[in-house]
């Protein structure tokens, strides 16, 4: 989903355009009712001429090259400082005379500038995220010393000149606490730990991908049944004719696709979160890489999960060891692609349609659902391990999560460490054999996944959110 991409470099702060409802009262005094983002997609009704199709190529593969450019010029610590709010790069952008020398339309340059710093920004997140975890674990360190690095690592400012080994000067308040945490340890030893990580963690970014681009509302009218998109001639457009008639006011983003001779309109919508007075259940899930969504009722959806799943991986399988043994007189990835993407299409379409199975039938007013742990090594059975690293579990999590806003149901995951071996009757630990669940306390037997979404909605019930849980293991 391209959401944040759509709206997270527009002026007005995101929070007010898209993900909470209108503030001002609507008619007769009466708050509206909360809107929500959503993607939909629109498609070409007919295939575009090579000219049309060339031209937009250009504009890609241009938006692929600035990005590279932002990339390399300020995916450094030399630009840190530079990143927040982002007006300086703007600035030396537009003095780079990058622009010109492409012959590439404002609106095009300056989306894909934003993007690819929300890329930078992002990566620098996730540095600065694997540095806390580090520093969380590292048992040379004694709590002084975690306390600074925590410190530096949260203070923009700080981690910037620690980084660049400048003197670190903040505001009188932090600069006081600052000082503080600094003269209970050794600070250069500490600075000179962050910079190691920072060179071994952070990656320079770059892409090959000119497959699309982020398209601005100045830059493309519907009309006569399609769109017309501006291009790098002067007052022209390319018309694409599309299967619907509906226009929208917002940053689209134009996906190409040219094996079809086609493009793929992803445009942001706010649709109305309806409520239902019938929804009033409670219900406990277990997720699954043979039956997708179990409930603590014993209710199954996606019962034919795992056979779409298995056909897939077997594929994926059976064509690798083919481009293997051929990587030397391959013609190409394109026809493996286009069938990848036509597999991913189908289990997607499928996972959705079980997903809106489930709330029509369950009518649930809270969903209780297990924070699954992170993937771990695979095991011995490659068949397997090929499988549960293609299992959709991510894609099934968010689209539940969006289904639910849709709808006004509230999702809660529940700690989820061994849930699958307590019994759900009497609490004790039981065992799991061949699909089934056995307490030899109690003598309670049923399928292992209805024990467990009964277990995620007891512990869901008693307030026991996941990271209530985490803290507390």
């Amino acid at each position: 989903c391209k959401n944040y991409t759509f709206c997270k470099f527009r002026k007005k702060p995101l929070k007010t355009r898209m993900f909470t409802g209108f503030l001002a009262l609507g008619e007769g005094g009466k708050m509206p009712r909360e809107k929500i983002c959503k993607t939909v997609h629109q498609y070409n009704r007919e295939p575009l001429s090579d000219d049309t199709m060339g031209k937009l190529l250009e504009i890609a593969a241009d938006c692929c090259k600035v990005k590279n450019y932002v990339y390399a010029r300020y995916g450094g610590i030399g630009s840190l400082a530079k990143l927040y709010p982002g007006y300086t790069i703007q600035n030396e952008m537009t003095a780079s005379g990058l622009r010109e020398s492409l012959g590439l339309p404002s609106v095009y340059f300056y989306l894909a500038l934003f993007d690819a710093l929300g890329d930078i920004r992002g990566q620098w997140a996730r540095v600065k995220m694997k540095l806390g975890e580090l520093v969380g674990k590292n048992e040379r360190f004694c709590q002084e010393e975690k306390h600074y690095l925590r410190f530096v690592l949260k203070i923009s400012n700080a981690f910037t000149a620690v980084l660049n080994q400048e003197p670190v000067v903040l505001k009188k308040t932090m600069q006081m606490q600052y000082d503080e945490l600094a003269g209970a340890v050794d600070v250069q030893k500490l600075h000179y730990y962050l910079c190691r990580k920072v060179r071994k963690y952070l990656v320079r970014l770059h892409t090959e991908s000119a497959d699309g681009f982020s398209v601005s509302e100045k830059a493309y009218r519907y009309k006569d049944h399609g769109i017309y998109l501006a291009t790098k001639e002067n007052r022209k457009r390319v018309f694409i004719p599309l299967t619907d008639n509906n226009a929208y006011a917002a940053q689209i983003y134009v996906k190409l696709e040219p094996e079809r001779r086609g493009v793929v309109i992803h445009a942001p919508v706010r649709v109305t979160v309806r409520r239902h007075e019938d929804y009033v259940n409670h219900v406990g899930l277990a997720m699954g890489m043979t039956v997708m969504l179990t409930t603590d009722e014993g209710r199954q959806y996606g019962a034919e999960f795992g056979s779409y799943q298995m056909e897939y991986a077997e594929w994926i399988r059976s064509e690798m060891g083919s481009w293997y043994r051929n990587r030397e007189n391959n013609p190409g990835r394109k026809k493996h692609n286009a069938k990848k993407q036509r597999y991913e299409e189908q289990l997607h379409s499928y996972i959705n349609g079980e997903l809106n199975r489930f709330l029509h039938e369950e009518k649930p007013k809270v969903v209780y659902l297990p924070r699954l742990p992170k993937a771990q090594e695979g095991g011995v059975n490659k068949k397997i391990n090929n499988s549960a690293v293609l299992w959709q579990r991510g894609y099934i999590r968010r689209r539940l999560e969006q289904k639910c806003r849709e709808h006004s149901v509230e999702l809660r995951e529940v700690f989820a460490k061994g849930m699958s071996v307590e019994c759900s009757r009497c609490g004790a630990e039981g065992k799991k054999e061949q699909g089934r669940f056995y307490c030899p306390s109690c003598g309670f037997s049923t399928e292992d996944k209805v024990n467990a979404a009964c277990n995620v909605k007891k512990r869901g019930m008693r307030g026991f959110s996941a990271n209530e849980g985490m803290r507390k293991s």
